[in-house]
């Protein structure tokens, strides 16, 4: 079916007949000679003389170029049959904890250590790429919590701005309520069955407005599952600087990630490693995924080219005819 996508444009169109209408004509300067025997003329030569064209002849070709300008500018073009475009999925939400503690080198992947949120990176990566089908976004948490990225069927860009994250970017303290609080705010107008939100943590929660078990009951009232993830080392196990170091597996509220969990529907998960995070990522993906709506796209193919190319041939045409005379002229006088 052909329509215009901005169909208002052609409201122009009167526009330089009122400009003639309302402006005063233009003075050339010129005298003009008005011969009142131009018919005692054509008779003795026995032919008509040549005269300009009626004034709404001379004006019609700028008008046609007008209205090629403007048919050009309306956006002509082609729209075919609605067509489905499937969704079937989820939409999910990560949340990353990007405090100070998860700077600790105590995780182990591939056999050397690594800080947690580097193990994240290298994880969960994988699991965004992972997601076909799925709506992912990625919201980054300390003191408080920012929305990275909003739910996008673009995973590699998603999965881009979790490697670029940084420790402290948020803040230095771990605000759990508002990460699942800016989660639930941003999942609540999507369909009640396909709202996922991820959190990982190291930590209890230190900052921020909202208490995590409040939020978790917002969450359930709005059918948010919410599933959690706590990171870090045992605490029997030495941190990165020895038996005497600090121990980075105390700050884990175990508590009140698998009540937030509870009361959402989710599940609480143990990561003491790469291979144990490798596994909840398994976990996660045994979700059914939920048939959402299907939406519709009309295919579009823009038709502007042609009224503009004809526009420009109809330019080129006035320019050489308007410098073909003079040409002739010149060669004439030499």
């Amino acid at each position: 079916m052909f329509e215009f996508a901005w169909p208002w444009i052609l409201l122009l169109a009167p526009l330089p007949w009122l400009l003639r209408r309302v402006l005063p004509p233009a003075d050339s300067g010129e005298a003009a000679l008005h011969a009142s025997f131009l018919g005692e003329l054509e008779s003795l030569a026995g032919r008509r003389a040549r005269l300009h064209l009626p004034a709404w002849r001379q004006q019609a070709r700028f008008a046609l170029l007008w209205l090629l300008l403007l048919a050009a500018a309306a956006r002509p073009e082609w729209v075919g049959n609605p067509l489905p475009l499937p969704s079937s999925g989820r939409d999910l939400l990560l949340a990353v904890d990007v405090s100070g503690s998860m700077e600790y080198p105590d995780m182990l992947l591939d056999g050397r250590k690594v800080s947690r949120l580097e193990l994240v990176k290298r994880l969960m990566g994988g699991f965004i790429d992972g997601r076909q089908g799925d709506r992912v976004g990625l919201i980054l948490f300390g003191s408080q919590a920012y929305l990275q990225a909003p739910l996008t069927f673009d995973r590699k860009t998603v999965h881009t701005w979790l490697d670029e994250a940084l420790i402290g970017i948020a803040g230095k303290n771990t605000a759990l309520g508002d990460a699942i609080g800016l989660g639930v705010k941003r999942l609540r107008q999507r369909p009640a069955e396909s709202r996922v939100l991820v959190l990982v943590t190291d930590g209890a929660n230190t900052g921020g407005e909202v208490e995590p078990l409040t939020a978790a009951r917002l969450a359930a009232e709005e059918k948010v599952k919410v599933y959690t993830i706590g990171i870090g080392a045992d605490p029997n196990q030495a941190g990165a600087l020895g038996l005497f170091a600090m121990n980075p597996g105390l700050d884990l509220d175990e508590a009140t990630l698998s009540a937030i969990a509870e009361r959402t529907g989710g599940e609480y998960f143990r990561a003491r490693d790469g291979g144990e995070l490798a596994r909840i990522e398994a976990a996660l993906d045994e979700l059914e995924p939920v048939a959402q709506a299907p939406t519709q796209a009309r295919p579009a193919k823009a038709l502007y080219p042609w009224p503009l190319a004809g526009a420009l041939l109809l330019s080129l045409l006035f320019v050489v005819r308007v410098l073909w005379p003079h040409a002739r002229l010149r060669r004439r006088a030499e």
